[in-house]
């Protein structure tokens, strides 16, 4: 395990880390997930092992800091992973990344371009507000205060055991920002950032997920939309097989 500090409270991003050949592949999760949980199983398959690879918890996540002062936005979450791959000497990385963890990576690669040099997005926020039934939706319905006192609970317990197997592990305040975060997007929006990034940029779709909103203008912008058959939102979990083929660059 790596660690890097990214506050003035000096509290610490933590990741594991495989070495092998460049360019890196940084694999982020999505919200009150672990990087590892979701994406290691997949970095060890052979036609993506002996590749250098980072599996980064996000700030209040997993093994990371949770600093109660910390706002947990869109920004602060991309500027904590730029803080650790500057520190792991990372340039140019393929940013795999899932969901909450989709949005931090298009932020990161627009506000730091020398650390990205490919996107795999599964399932990635592009838009702020989304639909009522999206998880980030329901947590950031509540107040702070009372979703850390009375509702987390509840939350976990409503979510089932996959998620709720890496969320309880997640800070409820951390939590809770994270998801008002998500809700209230980047400036510009994610979608904007994402059509006009000079990267190869990969969206993973989940078949039983529905069409994704602005695929023609995506498509048009660049970006190569994959609809993975038999998967939801967890593609990975749902069709590793075609997941670690768009990883590659054999889809």
């Amino acid at each position: 395990m790596k660690q890097a500090v990214f506050d003035h409270e000096g509290s610490r991003i933590r990741w594991t880390e495989a070495p092998g050949a460049e360019p890196a592949r940084v694999y982020l999760h999505g919200l009150g997930s672990m990087s590892a949980v979701y994406h290691a199983h997949i970095a060890s398959r052979p036609e993506l092992a002996g590749r250098h690879s980072l599996f980064l918890d996000l700030p209040g996540h997993g093994l990371s800091d949770r600093p109660s002062a910390f706002g947990y936005t869109l920004e602060e979450h991309a500027d904590a992973v730029a803080v650790a791959l500057d520190e792991a000497g990372v340039r140019g990385a393929e940013l795999v990344a899932h969901s909450m963890g989709g949005a931090v990576a298009i932020v990161l690669a627009h506000r730091r371009p020398d650390l990205a040099s490919r996107l795999v997005l599964t399932e990635a926020n592009l838009d702020a507000f989304p639909r009522p039934t999206a998880g980030s939706s329901r947590i950031a319905t509540y107040e702070e205060d009372d979703f850390v006192e009375r509702q987390h609970a509840r939350v976990l317990e409503a979510v089932g055991p996959l998620w709720a197997a890496t969320m309880r592990l997640a800070d409820p305040r951390a939590l809770h920002r994270s998801a008002v975060g998500l809700r209230r997007g980047s400036d510009p929006v994610m979608r904007t950032i994402l059509e006009k990034l000079p990267v190869e940029r990969v969206y993973l779709q989940g078949e039983h997920s529905g069409e994704l909103p602005g695929r023609e203008r995506l498509e048009a912008a660049g970006v190569r939309v994959v609809t993975v058959p038999g998967a939801g939102h967890n593609v990975m979990f749902d069709n590793p097989d075609a997941f670690a083929a768009a990883v590659a660059g054999r889809d």
